[in-house]
């Protein structure tokens, strides 16, 4: 039996000796597909051995199945791996900080849709300056957190034609000598992740404010939700409540904000998270997945009981 997790109804076992093979890197980030198929976005070691970040280097998606076992490898293509989603026809979106790009993927890989120019940041306040994830709205537009190199949500078209940009703030997240952080109403201080629910709400993991933000889809602010620790990611269950992938492991919150509870056990064993995870997915089966990409080897799954 492993290692058992959880609160209230939400209820978990880790699923030890999973994956079968160990991550060849740090995996920053995973997400699953309707059949089963697990995408897990890799940073590869850097030359000198040292982990890989979300600045750049290299990196690759390996495919497993919900055994655990590789079943494909889209190899090395990536410059800094970040966020994945899979949507409704399992077409993957990737999030690659290094190049400054995301891409659509079918489920072997090949490249359906690319934003961006790779290797070259779009100007301030365009897309894209180290983007972090990207995701669609019930219509299909393609929402993306460009979070890492500045404060924006930007907003396009199912085939990728700009719509809008929002958001503002000043950058101070890795910088040498920074500033305080804007704090106010539509402001970031990394806006790390975005999701849209099924009323077509905007929400915006604002991480370093320690704060989610919600949005209509034209950008305008609704209200934000304080305390929220560190939210790396979020996923939207069928009831439509909140998992939040961030430094209370996962916390879940009702559509309205209020918290129904949290679940982590600390540490560096099976099961447990060494620090807030960076990445998840909550599949069809209700299995929550985890990846925490500061360290090697730390995708694990969480069987729901």
């Amino acid at each position: 039996m492993g290692r058992r997790v959880g609160f209230g109804k939400f209820q978990y076992e880790h699923v030890e000796n999973w994956p079968k093979q160990p991550i060849r890197g740090a995996a920053a980030d995973v997400a699953i597909d309707s059949t089963g198929r697990v995408y897990v976005g890799v940073r590869n070691d850097q030359p000198d051995g040292s982990l890989g970040t979300s600045k750049g280097g290299t990196g690759h998606v390996v495919v497993l199945d919900r055994d655990g076992k590789e079943i494909g490898n889209w190899g090395n293509f990536a410059s800094a791996s970040h966020g994945l989603w899979v949507n409704q026809d399992d077409e993957v979106f990737f999030a690659d900080t290094g190049f400054h790009t995301i891409s659509k993927h079918a489920p072997n890989g090949e490249v359906l849709l690319s934003l961006g120019t790779k290797g070259q940041p779009g100007a301030p306040g365009a897309p894209f300056n180290r983007p972090t994830h990207a995701v669609q709205a019930p219509n299909g537009d393609i929402f993306v957190s460009d979070g890492y190199g500045q404060n924006r949500i930007h907003r396009f078209t199912a085939k990728g034609e700009h719509i809008l940009s929002f958001g503002s703030g000043r950058l101070v997240f890795g910088e040498p000598n920074p500033g305080p952080p804007s704090t106010g109403p539509g402001e970031f201080n990394v806006p790390h992740d975005v999701v849209v629910d099924r009323d077509s709400r905007v929400i915006v993991s604002d991480r370093e404010n320690d704060r989610v933000q919600i949005f209509t889809t034209d950008g305008e602010f609704v209200t934000m939700w304080n305390q929220v620790m560190h939210s790396n990611k979020i996923q939207i269950d069928p009831d439509g409540l909140l998992h939040i992938i961030g430094a209370k492991g996962v916390e879940v919150r009702n559509p309205d904000g209020t918290v129904v509870g949290s679940w982590a056990d600390w540490g560096d064993g099976p099961g447990q998270f060494v620090r807030g995870p960076h990445g998840g997915w909550l599949d069809t089966d209700g299995s929550f997945y985890t990846a925490e990409a500061g360290f090697r080897n730390r995708l694990q799954k969480f069987v729901r009981v």
